[in-house]
Parts: structure tokens; C-alpha cells; sequence
């Protein structure tokens, strides 16, 4: 068990907002994360729970214990054309979707090229190109906080929704997820309905063909987090009554609109920021991307106040335009 004492996370979340860790580990097995965890209800430090970084907004400085699972490995159990992945929390989402595709497995093909650890995945329930992580997750491996006690959880115990989960609810803060798996398939099965995806893929698509359009486009409409920093996606694409999205769609016929049956239909908060005249705006040290305009990006030199400051000029903006208030995809973090 090795614990480090004033650590500077300012490099560890892809928002590069300041913060100091007053503690912190990165345990590398489950018999280290157990003695970690031990050693932190002894002291009774405070525990926060980090992955990749990439949806988190952090505060300036974090006390008592870190922890950043560095459970990195992963592997594969066949049988009759169905292929399970185990996957560790430390483990890179993006490496993880790329070698699968490369091994010719169809599931999460769609999702490539989203930042972060694969530990906080199911937490927000990742999602893109019409395909979520929940589509193809089958059980979740977790360490009590308190306890230390390991137990699995089934796909439909983790309550999965749009960006939500048990992790996010009923058990934020009481667990950290150690382990996951996935059912994935070498039956062709490629999910195109998305935006020009398949207009970008002649022909017969492969996995790793698809992964590779995504990351394209991806990288024509995201900035690189190393590059500029920012979180992705800022915004959840708003959920709202089939009633309500006719009633806009009178008023503006192009907006972008995506039936999700039992009456609501999710609606494009891109869209819905751009048509406020924000995309490419700048307010101090944070704005909206120039070319994408759910992206809030940090120029450098500011904090998490400043950004939420933002943030809440937007939802305003595009509340007093549209009557809804948008929610921020990433998880606010607290001392």
C-alpha cells in the first residue's frame, strides 16, 4: 500500500481544473484497495473516488484519501459465438473498444474514442452514436467503502438510465467499482442510424471499421482534451414531453429530435445552445468550442467556480429561449 501526501490533480481531469489531493493512492490489485480502503476508516479520512478524470469537476482541493483504481488488466472467455470480457476499473475505455474491434468483436464499436477509465463507464452509463454501454453490460463487480466486502451486481440491479445509474444514486459514495463484464458478439451487427456514420462506411462495415468512423468524426467535432482542455460533452441532451417537442417543432421545424417511445422524446442541447448564438463565445478562462457547441472548454487559469458561473449563463440563455434547463453531464465532485 503506498500513499502520497499533497498531490496535485490538476493533471489528472481533462477540465484541468486546480486540485490538491490531500492524499492519494492507486491501488493496483483488489488486496491493496481492500488494505487502502482499511487503513483510510481507521483514520477516518474521507474518501473520494477518481477514474480517468473526464467528467469530473473538481474543487480546489480534495481532503482526506484519493483512491484511483489501477486494476489494469483484462481478458476474454469465449463460448458458441458469445464472447465475455472481463475488464479491470483501471483499464482505458478507448484501448479497450480498439482491441476489441481489432479482434473482430461487434457491441461497443460506437463508443470509441470517449476519454476516461473503464471503472467510471457504467457510473454514467457512457454513450454515443445510439449505442450505450448498458446495451451490452452484464454484471458489475464492486468494494464496499465501509466494509471492504466484494459482490457483483447485475446489469439490472445498476438501474441504468441516460448518463445514470445506481453509481450515481443509491450507491454514490458507499462503493467503487473494481471489475466489469461485457457480453459482446462476432455476429455482424453494425448500428448506423446515427448521424452520417454510415454514409462513412461503404460496402460491408467491420467493427474496427466502425470504431474507426466514429473516431474520425469524433475528432472533426471534439477538441483533443490534451490539446484544449474540457470535459466532452458539458450538457445532457434534454429529455422533454412528446407534447413539448411538437410544440417547438412548430416554432422551429429543423430542430433536432429523437423519439424515445413512453412519450418523451430527447432533444439536441447543441442545437439548442448554438441556435442561442453561444457556439465559440468566451467568458474569462472558459467558452463554448467553436465547433461544437455541448463542449465547454478551459483556456487556462481558472477554476471551478468560474466554469459553473458559465455553465449557468448557458442553461439560462437556452432556458429563457426554449423553457428548459439544462443539466451538466459531469459529476461535481465535493470536499
Amino acid at each position: 500500500m503506498k500513499l502520497l501526501g499533497n498531490v496535485d490533480l490538476t493533471a489528472a481531469n481533462t477540465l484541468r481544473l486546480p486540485c490538491q489531493a490531500e492524499r492519494f493512492a492507486a491501488p493496483t490489485t483488489l488486496t491493496v484497495l481492500h488494505q487502502t480502503l482499511a487503513e483510510a476508516r481507521r483514520q477516518g479520512w474521507p474518501v473520494t473516488l477518481l477514474g480517468g478524470g473526464s467528467n469530473v469537476l473538481l474543487p480546489e482541493r480534495l481532503p482526506g484519501l484519493v483512491v484511483r483504481p489501477a486494476l489494469n488488466q483484462w481478458w476474454l472467455a469465449e463460448h458458441q459465438g458469445q464472447v465475455l470480457v472481463y475488464v479491470g476499473a483501471g483499464v482505458n475505455w478507448h484501448r479497450l473498444v480498439m482491441a476489441t474491434a481489432a479482434r473482430g468483436l461487434w457491441g461497443i464499436e460506437n463508443l470509441a474514442l470517449i476519454p476516461g477509465s473503464c471503472g467510471a463507464a457504467p457510473v454514467q452509463n457512457i454513450g454515443a452514436y445510439g449505442v450505450e454501454l448498458a446495451d451490452t453490460l452484464q454484471a458489475v463487480q464492486v468494494m464496499e467503502l465501509t466494509s471492504g466486502r466484494v459482490y457483483w451486481l447485475s446489469a439490472e440491479a445498476c438501474a441504468f438510465g441516460y448518463r445514470d445509474s445506481i453509481f450515481k444514486g443509491e450507491l454514490a459514495g458507499r462503493v467503487v467499482i473494481t471489475q466489469w463484464v461485457l457480453r459482446l458478439s462476432r455476429t455482424s451487427a453494425p448500428r448506423l442510424g446515427y448521424g452520417d456514420l454510415a454514409a462513412r462506411l461503404p460496402g460491408t462495415p467491420t467493427p474496427l471499421g466502425v470504431a474507426e468512423a466514429v473516431c474520425a468524426i469524433r475528432r472533426e467535432k471534439l477538441p483533443d482534451p490534451q490539446v484544449l482542455a474540457n470535459a466532452g460533452s458539458f450538457f445532457k441532451n434534454p429529455l422533454v414531453t412528446d407534447e413539448q417537442a411538437a410544440q417547438l417543432l412548430r416554432q422551429y421545424p429543423a430542430m433536432p429530435h429523437f423519439p424515445q417511445g413512453e412519450g418523451l422524446t430527447k432533444l439536441a442541447a447543441g442545437w439548442l445552445i448554438d441556435q442561442c448564438g453561444l457556439k465559440g463565445m468566451r467568458d474569462g478562462a472558459f467558452g463554448v468550442h467553436q465547433h461544437q457547441a455541448l463542449v465547454l472548454v478551459h483556456f487556462g487559469g481558472g477554476d471551478r467556480q468560474g466554469l459553473m458561473k458559465t455553465a449557468d449563463y448557458i442553461a439560462a440563455r437556452v432556458e429563457a429561449r426554449f423553457g428548459m434547463r439544462l443539466e451538466p453531464e459531469p459529476r461535481l465532485i465535493n470536499p
